[in-house]
């Protein structure tokens, strides 16, 4: 039985509510969520996020109605389709979708179920009794009888991820007491201030966005110069190929300026420039030298504290 028109009045209003209050949202995939999770998620979320959830044909419709003062929202028309539900939050999005994901339930097997990843039987004794060795050949798995008992030769893998699990899988892990999958909530799409991006922006550290960052500067820069056209990044290496050019045409001409000064000297008598530099280093050396001596006649005159008499005399 749908809702109530009533209710879905309800609804709208706690959906353009949240849409108001909070400027994130999680679009989050509910399958296999049982009650009792769903209550240990939201009390998770206490104080830091709210949880949503409708039918997808109500939630299209509470979105359209707000669409004409909140047209951004259009963005998360496309991304309700299946199970999924709304987490509304202000905080950090990487701490709220660690919240959301960290609440994870093991869950059996069951035909027809879609395997999240790789299911295998590993090797060793079962304790089945030698009557349940149909299983094991329906499904290809070599085993031997061991102390009466099934004993599993070598791991096999029973089940594929991404695809259905068969009658005869699913009964065969059961009876083994394994429970492969886990079931949570799983964060489908992310809209932030506008923004709709997907759960793995929030993977990317912030020095991989420094790099990144640096690259495009780096590239604008690059293209700035080329064309001539001048820009906040280009401005400094305008600035330095300038003064090199003027520097260039003092060399080349009698204009002298302060800076090039220096280097026409440079240019004009290396060898003195060459000569200095040691005579530099050796004063250097000279004025360290009285420190040294000063350190070495404080040693000294330390040693005559024992008066001549040793520590046993």
């Amino acid at each position: 039985m749908g809702a109530s028109r009533a209710d879905k009045a309800v609804y709208f209003e706690k959906l353009k509510e949240l849409l108001n209050k909070f400027p994130s949202i999680f679009i989050v995939n509910v399958d296999n969520v049982g009650s009792n999770q769903m209550h240990q998620i939201r009390v998770a979320l206490r104080g830091k996020g709210v949880v949503l959830m409708g039918k997808n044909t109500m939630v299209r419709r509470a979105l359209r109605t707000v669409l004409a003062e909140f047209p951004q929202y259009e963005k998360l028309l496309p991304h309700v389709r299946g199970n999924i539900g709304f987490v509304f939050t202000a905080e950090d999005l990487k701490e709220i979708r660690e919240i959301i994901t960290a609440n994870k339930v093991a869950a059996p097997a069951r035909a027809g179920a879609l395997a999240t990843v790789d299911v295998s039987v590993p090797a060793g004794n079962t304790g089945m009794e030698p009557g349940k060795t149909s299983f094991f050949q329906a499904l290809g798995i070599p085993t031997k009888i061991a102390r009466g008992t099934i004993e599993i030769v070598s791991d096999v893998k029973v089940v594929v991820a991404g695809t259905r699990v068969g009658t005869s899988e699913a009964t065969l892990l059961n009876m083994l007491g394994v429970s492969p999958f886990t079931y949570g909530m799983s964060v489908v799409q992310i809209y932030d201030r506008g923004n709709a991006f997907s759960p793995d922006v929030l993977d990317v550290d912030e020095a991989e966005l420094v790099d990144r960052f640096l690259a495009g500067i780096k590239t604008i820069a690059a293209i700035s110069l080329a064309l001539k056209y001048p820009t906040i990044v280009s401005v400094s290496h305008s600035l330095v190929n300038a003064y090199k050019n003027l520097l260039a045409i003092s060399l080349a001409t009698e204009y002298t300026f302060d800076g090039s000064e220096k280097v026409k000297e440079y240019l004009a008598n290396p060898e003195a420039f060459a000569a200095a530099a040691p005579v530099a280093a050796a004063a250097a050396a000279a004025s360290d030298a009285p420190k040294a001596e000063e350190k070495v006649e404080e040693e000294e005159e330390g040693s005559d504290d024992d008066m001549g008499f040793g520590l046993f005399d």
